[in-house]
């Protein structure tokens, strides 16, 4: 069976990355906030900044405790357009809770520490924090959907290229085509015929999206073994394209 990240280590990973956040309160009839920007934090708390005038604030201030039961999503959305870009959905249910300005501020400042926004410098001037306590994570993605706790999820570590991902998979598409096709030769022959794009890329392997003229086929191809530096990442790719040099060097040792 083909090695793939755990549930709880993709579900990290998409936090991470960031990605689309929504905010959708349990409340019926309550509308849905896109934040300004969000930040999840090591321990699964979500700090989420959207406008001050924004109703979904005074509904938190006025629910009990300033807690308002909600659900915040976060999107993982291909790097590269594809006719079905999300690749993963990650939900977070739990309460929002209001901040006071002094709260707001300092957790301002630590979203900063990690992810610097100048829009978090509007924090008190049209904008306010509030925080996302999670009581349950459920991941939705190629693999299936998995329930997972918030001790598995803090447990966990993001993939070690998710930070680089976009950026070379973008390149992959926009300026060697002919590699993309050259992994192609991995695909089943059904397959062939459609159009090969990247999709995605962890510890384990590459992903590729052919769309074709019936549907969109998800492949992955499986490194030798995982890899943890750009070094390994680059062999285990050159041996997937076929690389004469790389399989001379191998007969060699």
């Amino acid at each position: 069976m083909t090695e793939t990240p755990t549930p709880a280590e993709r579900a990290r990973t998409i936090a991470t990355r960031g990605g689309k956040a929504t905010l959708m309160p349990s409340a019926e009839g309550a509308g849905k906030v896109v934040p300004l920007t969000h930040h999840v934090h090591a321990d699964g708390v979500a700090s989420v900044l959207i406008a001050q005038s924004n109703p979904f604030v005074a509904a938190a201030w006025a629910a009990p405790r300033g807690e308002l039961a909600a659900m915040l999503e976060l999107a993982d959305t291909a790097p590269v357009p594809l006719r079905e870009p999300v690749r993963g959905l990650l939900w977070f249910t739990g309460w929002v809770r209001a901040l006071s300005d002094d709260e707001a501020r300092r957790a301002a400042m630590l979203v900063a520490e990690e992810r610097p926004d100048p829009r978090l410098l509007d924090v008190g001037h049209g904008a306010t924090m509030l925080q996302v306590i999670p009581a349950s994570l459920v991941l939705a993605d190629a693999e299936g959907t998995h329930s997972l706790s918030l001790e598995d999820f803090t447990a966990a570590t993001p993939d070690p290229f998710c930070a680089y991902e976009a950026d070379w998979l973008r390149h992959l598409e926009l300026a060697h085509t002919d590699v993309v096709s050259m992994l192609g030769r991995h695909l089943p022959d059904e397959l062939r015929g459609g159009h090969i794009r990247p999709l995605g890329l962890d510890r384990f392997g590459l992903r590729l999206r052919v769309e074709a003229a019936d549907a969109d086929h998800d492949v992955r191809l499986a490194f030798e073994q995982p890899v943890a530096t750009t070094a390994e990442l680059a062999n285990e790719l050159r041996r997937l394209v076929g690389c004469p040099f790389l399989a001379e060097t191998r007969r060699q040792h």
